[in-house]
């Protein structure tokens, strides 16, 4: 035996100082055999107790009670070598029964063997148990509580294997009718997820008890089959008093509820609570808590919670975590503080809860408070709350900060890759989430659906369709082309990159479409032009099952306001409460500002405005702004901008619309008060920028700029090819450009960085190959009819991405029609 101790010592990792190191306290003297013995036997047995290693330090050492001739009492060694083995102080245990099987002149009692085994199957590696287990004598091995200590064990660290082969020792034991057992094995195979096989030891029990109808209940609900849960306890109920379920059959119950969303059976669930008298126990009263807000009754969930006699930390993590999935974060926020004023020591769920909750509200500095308290707390170590952390900081839009956080992090899990990458994607950093998504490649961490449901975006941002054929050839080498949520990503990214007829051949190949499926491809030939098109598909999505959202009405009355199908888009917007009962948002009211704004119909659109049953916001104004501009009508122009500076925007492109309006006008008084109003404000005028990629790197080029390494050869390109264009017609508009004088005005307008990026895209490409490029403005009116003329000189297929939409370029006509 002795043998056996040495070798599980080997395998110990994480265990204390010697034994021998405990010192005794200084009054030795008054120790007595009563004393000790009372001692040991309160620290043993007292509910909840929150002993640990320090507290030990504390207690009669070992050495003590030996000087007292007290470990020779069979009380006292069994006490002491089940507390040390209780709170996983395995190597003072074995040492202390190495010294007792030494001193004994006969054969130690089987329950100190028994006591040591469970410590080992509670608290030591599943190796060291087995091992143990093995040099115990024949006689303390058929006892079947250790069989039960090492099923533990087995289903707690997930092993199999090991786990069927304690199955055929206890049946070779004869222990495969034992009701203990049995339940045993219950356990340990729903926690190995082979729930089918639990369910056949179950179903061969020749009697069950409450405790194993128990298990078979909660293994059906850990592993997420909530209906066959609530069906074995609906059963279990059936079975009569002698199965009647108690607290901790609803404790797996409620969850499961939760799960399949059923609140009928929920509430009950929770009324047999109520009339058993169940309701009053904190776990109970808990689930039912966490059973209401899950099934979306958060009302009732509050009720049960400000009912509760008493609550745990738990309890109010239930609540909060209720509250902010609910969409009430501030609620989440208030119980959180009042939880920390009643003096309840938060957990990693309550931390997650809050930050959640900062995150949502985009509140900052309520996120620095809590990110504080994790490091008062030392709560900041667990992954998961780390990556809430950087959720927190990145919704707050403070991807520094997340970043911060991100690279302290020791190891990083893939969750916290995917939390920086979707942070950097969610606040314009598109380039920073594609560079980290390489990073993460180059550290041999494999992406998930939800990484790349993260980048996508971002390279749909930067609008590459080589990139878009590279990520998408990436996802089906991973076996991920086939997950309808990086489908439509791609289905997205792919409109977005100009490759519209690749966005379609993908939709059409997909099984499987989500509302969010629809929509973007809907979106995407909205975005394009082809407004009739995102018409057709909308009324093939009507004839299928999927249903229409809101946002799909934003996406089609999009595409009717790119196209002007003003009768159609009006058809679109009154179907939407009609026949799907969808109250039309802010969003969908500045869509249809829009369309009859661009249409010209400028009076029916403030007409509109007037009569919407809800406060416009910034996009009604916004497009009323733009439509006024547009078509120069000064007086509605000003309406629109006064109303819409009343919502302070934080953007100041709404005020240079209003100036372009007055300059138009040749009212110069306005145009500088307007540009004095921009000064005072802190507004700025967003300085125009075009894309270009050519060999895996993107092209910046700005308005008149000159630092770029090909500046000369473009400047002399352009040049040559605005005398190409006047010659077969081109004919500059320097409406838009004042107070300069003439040969100036075309100057300035001949620098504009969509002609720059277009030459060096001509320069440095093949004759025959398409130009794509992107703006982060919208085109102005001189550089779309260059486009178009350029177009026919080059015989070049161009394609520009602006901020509102598409234009394909081809034999000098653009796919817009010219109506943008």
């Amino acid at each position: 035996m002795s043998k056996a101790l040495s070798h599980i010592r080997k395998h110990e990792n994480n265990t204390l100082d010697m034994i021998c190191s405990i010192k005794r306290p200084h009054n030795t003297h008054t120790y007595t055999h009563h004393t000790t013995t009372t001692t040991l036997t309160t620290l043993h047995t007292t509910p909840g107790n929150a002993l640990h290693s320090q507290t030990l330090l504390h207690s009669p050492s070992p050495f003590s009670l030996l000087k007292l001739g007290l470990l020779r009492h069979y009380p006292v060694q069994t006490k002491l070598l089940s507390l040390l083995s209780r709170f996983g102080l395995l190597r003072h245990a074995s040492l202390l029964l190495s010294s007792l099987l030494a001193d004994a002149h006969d054969d130690l009692p089987d329950e100190l063997y028994r006591t040591l085994l469970k410590g080992f199957a509670d608290h030591g590696p599943l190796d060291a148990a087995l091992a143990f287990f093995a040099a115990m004598g024949a006689g303390a091995r058929g006892v079947v509580y250790n069989f039960t200590y090492l099923l533990k064990s087995c289903g707690d660290h997930g092993d199999l294997r090991r786990g069927r082969e304690v199955h055929a020792l206890l049946v070779s034991h004869g222990l495969a009718a034992d009701l203990f057992a049995m339940t045993a094995l219950v356990n340990m195979y729903a926690k190995c997820r082979r729930v089918d096989e639990a369910r056949r030891v179950f179903d061969g029990m020749p009697r069950r008890d409450l405790i194993a109808w128990n298990a078979m209940v909660a293994g059906y609900a850990q592993n997420g089959l909530a209906e066959a849960a609530l069906r074995m306890a609906a059963r279990m109920h059936e079975e009569g008093a002698g199965t009647r379920p108690d607290s901790i059959t609803l404790v797996s119950a409620l969850p499961a509820c939760a799960n399949v969303g059923s609140l009928k059976i929920g509430k009950s669930i929770h009324g047999f609570a109520v009339r058993a008298g169940f309701e009053s126990l904190v776990n109970v009263s808990t689930a039912v808590v966490d059973m209401y807000a899950k099934c979306g009754a958060i009302g009732i969930a509050r009720a049960v919670f400000d009912r509760m006699p008493a609550k745990n930390i738990v309890s109010w993590n239930a609540m909060i975590n209720a509250c902010g999935e609910n969409g009430d974060a501030e609620e989440a926020l208030r119980l959180f503080k009042r939880m920390l004023g009643e003096g309840l020591e938060p957990t990693d769920v309550t931390m997650m809860g809050a930050l959640h909750a900062c995150g949502e509200l985009g509140d900052l500095e309520e996120g620095n408070r809590v990110h504080e308290l994790l490091a008062k707390k030392g709560l900041g170590l667990d992954s998961s709350v780390v990556n809430a952390l950087i959720t927190m900081y990145a919704k707050c839009k403070r991807a520094d900060l997340a970043y911060e956080v991100f690279e302290k992090l020791p190891a990083k899990t893939l969750v916290s890759w995917n939390a920086m990458i979707s942070g950097f994607a969610q606040n314009g950093r598109s380039d920073d989430a594609v560079k980290l998504f390489c990073k993460m490649r180059s550290e041999n961490v494999t992406p998930d659906s939800f990484t790349f449901v993260s980048v996508i975006p971002a390279l749909a941002d930067v609008s590459i369709l080589r990139q878009a054929k590279w990520i998408h050839g990436y996802a089906t080498r991973l076996y991920l082309d086939r997950n309808i949520y990086v489908i439509t990503a791609l289905i997205d990214l792919y409109a977005k990159s100009g490759g519209v007829k690749l966005a379609r051949r993908l939709f059409d190949s997909t099984c499987e479409r989500h509302v969010t499926t629809w929509n973007a491809m809907i979106d995407g030939y909205g975005s394009h032009g082809f407004g009739k098109a995102a018409i057709e598909l909308f009324e093939e999505m009507k004839r299928s099952p999927v249903r229409p959202n809101e946002i799909t009405f934003l996406c089609v009355l999009s595409a009717c306001s790119h196209c002007g199908l003003v009768n159609e888009g009006k058809k679109y917007f009154a179907s939407m409460k009609k026949d799907y009962g969808l109250e039309p948002a802010t969003d969908h009211c500045g869509a249809m500002v829009d369309l009859l704004g661009r249409a010209g119909k400028l009076e029916k659109a403030w007409e509109f405005i007037n009569k919407m049953p809800i406060k416009p916001g910034i996009s009604v104004y916004g497009a009323m702004l733009g439509a006024c501009k547009i078509h120069k009508n000064v007086n509605l122009g000003e309406e629109a901008a006064k109303r819409l500076f009343e919502l302070e925007p934080e953007e100041g492109g709404y005020h240079v619309l209003l100036a372009n309006i007055y300059a138009n006008a040749s009212m110069w008084k306005d145009v500088a008060r307007v540009r004095t109003m921009m000064e005072k404000k802190g507004l700025q005028k967003t300085p125009g920028c075009s894309f270009i990629e050519f060999k895996n790197e993107v092209h910046t080029f700005y308005s008149g700029s000159t630092n770029h390494p090909q500046a000369e050869k473009v400047y002399k390109r352009l040049d040559r090819l605005m005398d190409e264009i006047k010659d077969a017609g081109y004919v500059p508009d320097t409406e838009s450009i004042h107070d300069v004088e003439e040969d100036v005005k075309e100057q300035l307008l001949n620098t504009h960085s969509e002609k720059l990026a277009i030459a060096f895209g001509l320069i440095n490409t093949k004759p025959g190959t398409t130009v794509q490029i992107r703006k982060n403005l919208r085109v102005c009116n001189d550089c779309h009819n260059a486009t178009k003329f350029i177009s026919k000189v080059t015989g070049r297929e161009i394609i520009v991405r602006d901020i509102q939409r598409f234009h394909h370029f081809k034999d000098g006509i653009c796919s817009c029609g010219d109506y943008w």
